[in-house]
């Protein structure tokens, strides 16, 4: 994103007054080279292809703030990879992940990480330093630094089914998993900062496997660890939380961690969220990014749109998907939620 698309993105978020409500979609390797119609493999590996397609649709949708802004990822590969996930790749897909610690008190005898040196994390950072001055020689900048959360993490390291029963049958190594995650999370963190330099000001966490918990296990499990990582940061810093799975256990705690974004999925209407929530953060939402963003008329995609928008009181907002922007969306669909955004502050 521009540096002038960001100051709009912090002034919705601080909730200052804005003439017009900004719409932001998160894009990244799930819909990048379907988009373009390039091979993954060749979007993960060759710089100049990977740059180029970013270019390339930050070109296309100018009025649009793409976040976290020229997403330097391998699908959800980095965070667990260094820690010893057998990762798979594809020519027409985002890598999978294969869990190694088939026992949990294993954990006891793993080596030290080291996010500089390891994996994928040391491949995107290098990744990061080769790329970061072309991008601002474009008049882009990278003001966030991205992760997945602890839990996600925790389960593709041991395997999200595993890893939820550990929670109810062994939750002394659950509390050490999540905490070793944690604490990776924060070090991969700084570790984009120290490139990055000076322009980053916010964090975003991608943690969708909190949605798979009780509030119980929410307030023991998550919470805490979320809370670390927000505090790990400067707090006037954007930080902002990504899960699209049921956010219903862990949504009124999530100001108290230190967040002050929502993007959240379809599972709860954006009414009920407003309700539960407040003006406590700005919502990132909320339009059914696969029903309506993939498979739904460009006239069906501008209904949910106004739908959103409404509902929303105009407060609060930044017009998003619920969730990523999904494999196979089209640019008429793209378009319509735009149009729909700016007949709506046309008359507000």
């Amino acid at each position: 994103m521009k540096s002038e698309q960001w100051e709009i993105f912090k002034k919705a978020v601080r909730q200052q007054k804005l003439d017009e409500i900004p719409m932001a979609l998160i894009v990244d390797s799930p819909w990048i080279p379907g988009y373009l119609g390039i091979n993954h493999m060749d979007y993960y590996l060759d710089p100049e292809l990977w740059f180029k397609a970013n270019l390339k649709i930050y070109e296309e949708f100018p009025d649009i703030i793409f976040f976290p802004s020229w997403w330097m990822e391998y699908g959800m590969a980095a965070e667990p990879s260094a820690l010893g996930t057998k990762i798979k790749f594809w020519p027409n897909n985002t890598p999978s992940e294969y869990h190694t610690l088939f026992h949990i008190e294993d954990l006891d005898l793993f080596p030290d990480y080291e996010v500089e040196n390891d994996a994928f994390m040391a491949m995107t950072l290098h990744r990061m330093k080769m790329q970061k001055q072309r991008i601002i020689d474009t008049g882009h900048i990278i003001p966030v630094v991205t992760s997945r959360g602890p839990l996600c993490t925790a389960g593709f390291v041991r395997s999200t089914t595993d890893f939820m029963m550990d929670i109810v049958e062994n939750p002394v190594y659950a509390h050490k998993l999540i905490n070793m995650c944690t604490n990776l999370v924060i070090d991969w963190l700084k570790a984009q900062t120290k490139i990055l330099g000076d322009m980053v000001e916010g964090i975003f966490i991608l943690d969708d496997i909190v949605g798979f918990i009780n509030e119980e296990h929410y307030k023991e499990f998550a919470h805490p660890y979320l809370k670390k990582i927000c505090d790990a940061f400067p707090k006037d810093w954007i930080k902002v939380y990504h899960n699209d799975a049921d956010v219903n256990a862990c949504l009124e705690y999530l100001p108290e961690c230190g967040f002050n974004v929502l993007n959240w999925g379809k599972q709860t209407d954006i009414s009920e969220v407003k309700e539960r929530i407040g003006d406590k953060m700005c919502l990132m939402c909320n339009v059914n990014p696969l029903e309506i963003g993939v498979r739904g008329t460009p006239q069906e995609v501008y209904n949910a749109t106004i739908d959103v928008l409404t509902k929303s009181g105009g407060k609060s907002i930044i017009l998003s998907v619920g969730g990523g922007t999904s494999p196979g969306m089209p640019r008429e669909n793209i378009l319509a939620m735009k149009k729909a955004l700016d007949d709506y502050n046309h008359k507000h």
